[in-house]
């Protein structure tokens, strides 16, 4: 069989299993992150039926792609409204508490594997996001205050490409002849590594928010001037695309550019309310939205699926038991912890805060984010970086798989038992 015809047999046979997996996810009303993750690993480490270059290679295209699709989409979500009530909630945890969690799981890695903190690094950063993938339908399912999963939400849909930024300085740490390193490294010659990468994270996170909401300003003025009332499913994806590469090419975030476009277009109604918004644009940005919600689901079925199927199943064997033990010391010990950060702001009471420290499941950046130190091990020839990338992209697997389904399964009764069950 051709390589091309193994690539094309690939694509059908993860296209299958996520048609099963969200069938399943139906019938026994769970997330249907972990099946795709266990359909990934049985039919591909297990049984075969995926072939592991090919999964390796559509993964490396699909977590690009899929990122930006779904956090551009999850960015309409964002209402202006409620994210002004709690942005200093959802701006501490986006942040502080994203890098306490980095910070606290990439301790608990080392320490449990005996590896150099660089390689806990890593896997903090790579562990670092939560998932609206997995929350906002969760949330609909089920009765949380709607002020506790706005910020939930929120902060979960700002800290995933924050949380890309943060593994790429981690990248630079440990791998400074990695591609994503060289800004990092340029700054670098003029300071040491570490303020460096502090002007780096600052950088990213102002030129991005600049980027994203000139080009969502520009997309909006070309859906007024062009009226392409036929085409807002090609526009939409057209402007997340260029949004991701006009990012990379200014070398900073692609996927944060992506997601404040998403979240201009999202609020719309407010943003360009003074220039008489015009009648045909909120049909626009619905039917976009639509697509996008589907092109979206096809996305994470392939992250996850592949994600499963490139695991290497002798490093998941040897490192079972200390990947689970560090999947749960993610979910109550150092989301918990980062969860502290907004505790001085005295405006959430201990329910309310156990709540959201018991709520933040890692998903499909996580998932998309795993491979990556692996990924350079192999194109760099580097063996320790191998080592590393492979127990990483284990325990990363468990830990996903641990968090979402504790995290989905208990939301119903912790919200009835901590938040008195309100809208």
């Amino acid at each position: 069989m051709s390589h091309t015809d193994l690539i094309d047999l690939t694509i059908i046979s993860v296209m299958t299993l996520g048609f099963f997996a969200f069938l399943l996810s139906e019938k026994v009303h769970i997330s249907s992150i972990p099946i795709l993750i266990v359909l990934g690993f049985l039919f591909g480490p297990v049984f075969g039926l995926i072939p592991n270059d090919q999964g390796h290679t559509i993964f490396n295209y699909a977590r690009v792609l899929g990122l930006v699709l779904i956090l551009y989409t999850e960015g309409h979500n964002l209402k202006w409204s409620m994210i002004k009530k709690h942005i200093a909630t959802i701006g501490i945890m986006a942040t502080v508490g994203m890098i306490l969690t980095a910070a606290v799981s990439g301790f608990l890695f080392s320490y449990l594997f005996n590896l150099p903190f660089g390689a806990g690094m890593l896997f903090g950063t790579v562990v670092a996001a939560t998932d609206p993938a997995t929350l906002i339908p969760l949330f609909k399912q089920n009765k949380v205050d709607e002020n506790i999963k706005t910020v939930i939400v929120t902060e979960s849909i700002f800290n995933d490409p924050l949380a890309i930024v943060l593994s790429t300085l981690a990248i630079a740490m440990v791998a400074p002849h990695a591609d994503q390193a060289h800004l990092i490294e340029n700054i670098a010659q003029y300071t040491s590594i570490y303020p460096a990468g502090v002007i780096y994270f600052l950088y990213v996170i102002v030129s991005s928010l600049a980027l994203g909401l000139g080009m969502g300003v520009l997309g909006y003025w070309t859906i007024r001037w062009l009226k392409p009332g036929l085409f807002p499913q090609i526009f939409g994806i057209s402007i997340a695309f260029g949004g991701f590469l006009v990012g990379e090419a200014a070398q900073s975030s692609g996927y944060l550019v992506a997601t404040i476009i998403g979240i201009v277009f999202g609020n719309h109604a407010i943003l360009f309310k003074k220039w008489n918004e015009h009648e045909g644009f909120n049909k626009f940005v619905d039917e976009e939205m639509h697509f996008n919600e589907i092109i979206s689901d096809l996305a994470s079925v392939f992250i996850f699926i592949l994600f499963g199927a490139t695991v290497n199943i002798s490093v998941l064997n040897e490192t079972l038991l200390k990947g689970a033990i560090i999947a749960l010391g993610v979910v109550f010990i150092a989301r918990p912890i980062a969860a502290l950060a907004i505790v001085p702001l005295k405006k959430w009471n201990w329910k309310e805060y156990l709540f959201i420290s018991l709520e933040g499941p890692r998903g499909v950046v996580p998932a998309a984010l795993a491979a990556i130190p692996l990924n350079i091990g192999f194109m760099s020839h580097d063996q320790t970086l191998i080592y590393w990338g492979e127990i990483i992209l284990s325990a990363t697997i468990m830990t996903v798989l641990i968090s979402v389904l504790l995290e989905t399964l208990w939301v119903k009764p912790l919200s009835k038992k901590l938040l008195g069950g309100k809208k």
